[in-house]
């Protein structure tokens, strides 16, 4: 059984994306928590008994909503989480970023639940406008969030472990591929029984700048056929995204090309370039690609090139971490970004051993001292701005510059400034990177500006400006025309008066709520680890597992507990029982007498060891090298960070009294300990602030920043606050330019590839309505032509749901059990296809007497007692025909000498595997037969015979047995048998007389 179901992006033009997987047995596989830049709370729902959560990509559409989920959704942090290791880093500095950038993803409290609280009557409304906030998670928090992933590898099945309110996974295996796209994207693939499910949303297979293309086709067979893991599964659900954009016929070098042209005529006037990015994930590309044009250009170009003159920025406020991670995961990035490293290592080793032989310094042709070769991320040109005053200054400043910014969306981060500042000149330009659809009615009255700046460029209503590029074809920038452009800017604003009131109420009144949930409700019993450490206790007695009600008692002050530690709320002496030993502090003494079972006896809570087939689980994060920790104001945040300093026990440094408000020492002290450090050390890009940078170009606007007190940390608004929108109108007579740099699937890949797929079935998410169906009815009939099922049965299996809408896309397969019997097993001849073993059976069924000890478990031996009894009452309580049957189980034995002759006359041999064309050439050729590719799909041999590859798989070998004088070969036997016999060697025969 596998139901699918979309929660978010399904027939939608907002990017968010989240699906819900539900496979046999009731297991639940929650794809991703992903938002859009609204941050709306009601497009999340709190769901039930998830088994495990995978995710996907460091992108907000992909996991924007993961940090609230886990601070304000009961068990979520309870469930195993599996992503790759990029994902993890980088979703962890674009959280940070986005919550210490915008105070919508604090998320607002709905007007419903403050209705609901006490504070709200007849005489005392609430107000309806009033737009309270949850308290956002914190950059410890999120750091902590983040430390509870499981992190895996590409290519490595994995059997993850399920949630404490999970039923068992029966064997569910999970593998994550490359999607590309995004630096740890992935492709998930899942093996239940007989489901294999391919999860393929946002990819993009061709190779770029720093990413690698996604892992579907083979490189070892010519590339041109997907991968075995990933070929034929039971349902693949696939984005739909891009399926109505064409592709550039140069590909990625006419892309990189365009964009370059775009900023030089830009820059060449002296204006400012504003490219709005994400903040984790593209942004890699983008950063890359530029500061090694700016290389390219410094060194090869001429003396007149406008890169030499112009400024490069990317501004974010996290976009340190983010450089800082991405130079150590060059593993996950293309090969020629290891090369490239590589590379730079050699010659910086090369350069310290010239160095350490020769007393000269080394001296270029400009009389500068030569410096070491930079890495793929040692940015030389490209400066990080980090700080709003920052960027305040670099703004008002007069010159050429490109300026990256956070986000792409326009709605949150230093983008929406920096474009409110740039947009009244005509000298600048906005080049988008991704197309933004077209959005339908329910989207238009809340659409981005990143939206509406796109929609502004398809409509070209105040005309285009063409300019010249460098291979002589006209670049487009659409004029604006002086429209008005509506810029809200959402801020944070403490509560004061009734309106602290109102949040304080409702938050009393969620815990009245929570405290009033039953203990003996299941969920309740499933809030807490505790709980389940402290029923699975070793200290229990034989009397208490005999007893019901004190079972049940067990299992109330367990649920009791639980609920303590969700709501804070005390609990009396008598429902805590012996456990008041570990929960109150300053109680040391409890009484035994009279009590029964685990009531006698200290407490003691064993911790689970969580291991796997290799071995007990590590942290990871506890062997991370020192530029690899997320690290807050100097201190590292696993662990609880910060939070472990005042623990009780803990040991402090002499004079420290351990009472100093942690504010405080990490405030001012910290801070002025950083301003004195920072006139030692050195920025991101290699340079002191105030310094020539290498492009030989010197930023006074950045000079005394390091100087200023207040421009080490933006103003933040703590505690309970709520959040205004101030809205204001610009003129925009900027520039709008597009270029596709958003690195997805385009029509040709999506029809090329889903084909090559052949996927049973196929679910179509993650697009707008023209997008899903245009694709929908593309794939329904390159399906019918590739597959050798009925018309209605393929054209049946492309499914288009909507968000909420349930598809059953089970397989239709149906399995038994059988069992061998040890003569059959003993005549078994398997032969090996590909690293599989292959046999044939023939055999006769029939019935065989089973007794109960056969499969019985030896290391449970009062389970085996329980189920015996159970099966005895069972069986006095049945008639003996059905305790016949219960008894036996199906066998297959040897056939009868009379059976067997009269099935070898009609048996066919049957042949299975899968014949490559190019595996085919490499060894004729070797035979000494001459073997070419002659159109498409058609391999020539010996120029007489040919063999063709029909779409559903099936070989064709034509031609004769005779030799011709033209084509001369060692081997005299005929090539027309040469060509068969070795395509039946690649073959496996499993049936036949």
């Amino acid at each position: 059984m596998f139901n699918f179901t979309p929660l978010l992006g399904a027939q939608s033009s907002s990017p968010a994306s989240q699906s819900l997987l539900e496979l046999d047995g009731g297991v639940k596989v929650l794809v991703d928590v992903g938002w859009d830049e609204h941050f709306a709370v009601s497009e999340l729902k709190a769901l039930e008994s998830l088994s495990i959560i995978l995710l996907t990509h460091a992108t907000p559409s992909h996991l924007g909503a993961f940090a609230h989920c886990c601070k304000n959704f009961p068990l979520f942090t309870q469930i195993p989480i599996y992503a790759t290791t990029p994902v993890i880093s980088l979703g962890r500095t674009l959280l940070q970023d986005i919550y210490s950038s915008t105070p919508l993803a604090s998320s607002v409290i709905s007007a419903e639940s403050l209705a609901d609280s006490s504070f709200a009557s007849a005489s005392n409304p609430i107000d309806p406008t009033l737009r309270l906030l949850l308290t956002p998670p914190t950059t410890e928090e999120i750091a902590s969030y983040f430390a509870l992933i499981h992190p895996l590898k590409y290519s490595q099945p994995h059997e993850p472990l399920p949630s404490a309110f999970s039923p068992p996974l029966n064997g569910l295996k999970i593998t994550a591929y490359n999607a590309g796209h995004t630096l740890g994207g992935t492709i998930w693939h899942l093996q239940h029984g007989m489901e294999s499910i391919v999860y393929a949303v946002d990819w993009n297979h061709v190779r770029e700048n720093v990413l690698s293309g996604a892992a579907w086709l083979d490189a070892s067979g010519g590339g041109a056929e997907v991968i075995e893991q990933l070929r034929k599964p039971t349902a693949l659900i696939c984005s739909s995204r891009g399926a109505e954009k064409d592709s550039l016929t140069a590909g990625r070098g006419r892309r990189d090309d365009l964009l370059l042209d775009t900023i030089r005529a830009t820059i060449a006037k002296g204006g400012t370039v504003l490219i709005p990015t994400d903040t984790s994930a593209r942004v890699l590309e983008l950063a890359y690609f530029l500061e090694h044009a700016w290389r390219k250009e410094h060194k090869d170009g001429s003396g007149e090139s406008p890169f030499k003159s112009a400024r490069l920025y990317l501004a974010s406020k996290n976009v340190g971490a983010t450089m800082r991670y991405a130079r150590s995961m060059l593993e996950w990035m293309d090969e020629n970004i290891v090369k490239e490293l590589e590379a730079v290592e050699a010659a910086t080793t090369s350069t310290k051993q010239h160095r350490r032989n020769d007393s000269k310094p080394m001296v270029n042709r400009d009389n500068k001292s030569a410096v070491s070769a930079a890495g793929p991320f040692d940015f030389k040109y490209l400066r990080l701005l980090e700080r709003k005053k920052q960027v305040d200054r670099i703004v008002a400043a007069k010159g050429a510059r490109v300026i990256l910014a956070s986000d792409s969306s326009l709605e949150w981060g230093f983008s929406k400034e920096i474009l409110q500042h740039i947009a009244n000149d005509t000298s600048n330009l906005v080049i988008l990177t991704e197309s933004y659809g077209n959005r339908d009615d329910t989207h238009k009255a809340k659409e981005s500006l990143a939206a509406l700046l796109w929609s502004w460029y398809q409509e070209r209503r105040d005309g285009v400006a063409l300019e010249p590029g460098a291979d002589g074809q006209n670049l487009e920038q659409v004029h604006t025309g002086g429209r008005e452009l509506q810029i809200h800017t959402a801020e944070r604003v403490a509560l004061q008066g009734k309106e602290l009131l109102a949040y304080q109420q409702h938050l009393a009144t969620q815990r009245r709520l929570q405290n009033q949930m039953p203990l003996g409700n299941s969920s309740s019993l499933e809030t807490s680890a505790d709980a389940v450490d402290e029923t699975s206790s070793t200290s229990s007695s034989s009397s208490e597992e005999s007893n019901p009600e004190r079972q049940g008692k067990a299992l109330n002050t367990s649920a009791a507990v639980a609920n303590l530690n969700r709501n804070k709320t005390g609990l009396t002496k008598e429902t805590l029982g012996i456990n008041v030993l570990l929960r109150q502090p300053g109680v040391y003494d409890y009484d035994v007498r009279g009590k029964k079972g685990r009531e006698q006896m200290f407490p003691f809570i064993s911790k689970r060891r969580r291991a796997d087939d290799f071995g007990d689980l590590i942290r990871p994060d506890e062997y991370l090298r020192a530029e690899e920790r997320d690290e807050v104001d100097g201190h590292d945040m696993r662990d609880d960070g910060l939070n472990r300093k005042g623990k009780l026990g803990q040991k402090r440094k002499w004079g420290d009294t351990g009472l100093q408000d942690t504010n405080t020492s990490n405030g001012t002290g910290l801070t002025h300990k950083r301003r004195q450090q920072r006139t030692h050390i050195t920025d991101t890009n290699g340079t002191t602030n105030g310094d020539v940078l290498e492009n030989g170009l010197h930023d006074p606007d950045l000079d005394d920043l390091s100087d200023d007190p207040d421009a080490e940390s933006d103003d933040v608004t703590n505690g309970p606050s709520k959040v205004v929108t101030r809205e204001q109108v610009v003129e925009a007579h900027l520039k709008i330019a597009y270029v596709d740099f958003a690195g997805l699937h385009d029509q040709r890949s999506l029809s090329m590839l889903i084909p090559l797929i052949q996927p049973r079935k196929l679910i179509l998410v993650s697009g707008s309505i023209s997008e899903t169906a245009m694709l929908a009815a593309k794939c329904r009939q390159k399906l019918v032509s590739a597959s050798s099922e009925s018309v209605e049965n393929s054209q049946n299996g492309v499914f288009t749901p909507l968000n909420g809408q349930m598809v059953d896309a089970s397989v239709d397969t149906n399995a038994w059990t059988v069992k061998l019997s040890n003569a059959l097993v003993k005549r078994l001849r398997w032969q090996n296809l590909r690293g599989l073993g292959i046999v044939t059976l023939m055999g006769h069924l029939g019935a065989m007497a089973v007794d109960d000890q056969e499969f019985a478990d030896n290391s449970s031996k009062k389970r085996q007692k329980l189920l015996k009894e159970e099966t005895h009452l069972h069986d006095a309580q049945k008639t003996p025909a059905e305790a016949k049957i219960q008894q036996t189980t199906p066998i297959l034995d040897v056939l009868p000498a009379s059976m067997a002759a009269a099935t070898r006359s009609v048996a066919q041999p049957l042949h299975v595997g899968d014949v490559r064309l190019a595996d085919l050439r490499k060894i004729l050729q070797s035979t000494g037969h001459t073997a070419d590719f002659r159109g498409e799909g058609t391999l020539l041999i010996d120029g007489l015979v040919a063999v063709r590859k029909t779409a559903t798989g099936r070989i064709e070998v034509e031609g004769g047995g005779l030799e011709l004088p033209e084509y001369p070969v060692r081997n005299p036997e005929s090539s027309f048998y040469a060509v068969k016999r070795r395509i039946y060697e690649g073959l496996a025969v499993i049936a036949g007389g």
